[in-house]
């Protein structure tokens, strides 16, 4: 036979455990962020979300995504342990400068919400051509010494 007490601080200890699983993981929508080439990639876990929530907005340099899960909210319901965060959660990210935010994408998969962030054509390296002062071609480092060579035969 099973006895059940009555603890008036099991209540609160669920409250600290929630929040202490919270503050852990530093949101209720945990997040990888990588570079893979020209892009940022910022992957977003939020499995249980419907896709119609989802907001994204960018603002200056802060892009904040805003979702919302629902949860089963019956009159008949005796939670016995509720650990799911259920309501309204936002991130937000501070993004650098050379960023193409025009271009910024999103997809939304199995409960992971991916946002790929370009690089600005600006921002991205490049090589600059040098020309020769007594020459009209364009010299870069692979054909300067084929021309030294060819100036120093025509001088004799």
């Amino acid at each position: 036979m099973a006895m059940f007490t009555n603890d008036p601080f099991r209540g609160i200890e669920r409250m600290m455990n929630q929040a202490m699983r919270t503050a852990a993981t530093g949101s209720a929508m945990g997040m990888d962020l990588y570079r893979s080439g020209d892009n940022f990639v910022a992957k977003f876990d939020m499995p249980g979300v419907d896709p119609e929530s989802i907001d994204i907005d960018v603002d200056q340099n802060a892009l904040t995504v805003r979702a919302s899960r629902k949860g089963d909210m019956g009159d008949d319901i005796k939670w016995l342990s509720r650990e799911r965060f259920v309501g309204t959660f936002a991130r937000q990210l501070s993004l650098g400068y050379g960023l193409d935010t025009t271009n910024i994408t999103a997809d939304y998969t199995d409960g992971v919400l991916t946002l790929t962030i370009p690089v600005a054509e600006e921002s991205k390296p490049r090589k600059v051509a040098v020309s020769h002062a007594g020459a009209q071609k364009v010299i870069n480092s692979s054909s300067a010494e084929s021309e030294s060579h060819s100036d120093h035969s025509e001088q004799n």
